[in-house]
């Protein structure tokens, strides 16, 4: 009977979606969550509520469908203040791919204005950095594998690989316990909260008041430092702005369960 309670409070986020979308996305339970980033007054874990997340990252063709349907996205359209001059600038025109953006592969070269569009076009939102987190915990078996070393040296290896290679299609990686793909090894994701990402490895800084004030409330520390990899990808997303991209910097859909 607990394992069939169990199994049902995993559904409820998809169920409460639709059936229109349950393909596409996977539901997470929620919960009290451990995150490797910390505010410098909290104590317990951060309580997450149930959400849905996109299986796999938004591709090419996903997003040319919505540049088609949305032109002021196009990025020959799109005004500067929304979108730097590398916006799908790999694309062959601007709604066209081309050799260089192939459909299955992930979006890449989008600002975050332009990921948060595509996203309330779909009635969703771009995850919170936690969510995003929690969700990425997990390996193929266990929904939190932090702690294990062999899982995080097999993370780590992806920082390893040269950045100039054509990227793989979405959905080759086997899915996660949640059913969820493509958290590492494939490309960097947006979050609906990056700017609020400030961290610091110095622990003389932890006590600073004027930085929560200029940052607003934002200013973080790494709860569990032997965890690089998250390191390494809050200090990628915390340097950016939002009509930033980058070659590899792409991004997923998540909904709330009602």
């Amino acid at each position: 009977m607990r394992r069939l309670f169990a199994a049902l409070m995993f559904a409820l986020p998809i169920a409460a979606l639709g059936v229109g979308v349950a393909g596409r996305y996977a539901g997470l339970p929620g919960g009290v969550f451990e995150s490797a980033l910390r505010y410098e007054d909290q104590r317990a874990g951060t309580r997450i509520a149930p959400f849905a997340l996109m299986r796999r990252p938004v591709t090419n063709a996903e997003f040319l469908a919505f540049v088609e349907s949305h032109p002021q996205w196009r990025r020959d359209q799109v005004p500067e203040v929304l979108a730097e001059a590398r916006y799908l600038a790999h694309w062959r025109s601007a709604t066209e791919l081309g050799p260089k953006a192939l459909p299955e592969q992930p979006v890449t070269a989008v600002s975050w204005f332009a990921a948060n569009a595509y996203c309330e076009s779909l009635g969703a939102r771009l995850p919170t950095w936690t969510e995003w987190e929690y969700a990425a915990a997990a390996d193929e078996t266990r929904r939190d594998a932090r702690k294990d070393p062999a899982w995080r040296e097999r993370i780590l290896a992806w920082y390893s690989k040269p950045s100039n290679q054509a990227l793989p299609r979405a959905g080759l990686q086997a899915p996660n316990a949640y059913g969820v793909q493509d958290l590492h090894g494939l490309v960097w994701e947006w979050t609906d909260d990056f700017s609020s990402l400030l961290i610091s490895a110095d622990n003389r800084n932890q006590g600073d008041a004027d930085r929560t004030k200029f940052c607003g409330a934002g200013a973080l520390s790494m709860a569990d430092r032997e965890n690089y990899a998250v390191l390494m990808r809050v200090a990628m997303l915390s340097s950016l702005e939002a009509r930033d991209t980058t070659a590899n910097l792409g991004f997923r859909c998540a909904r709330s369960a009602r």
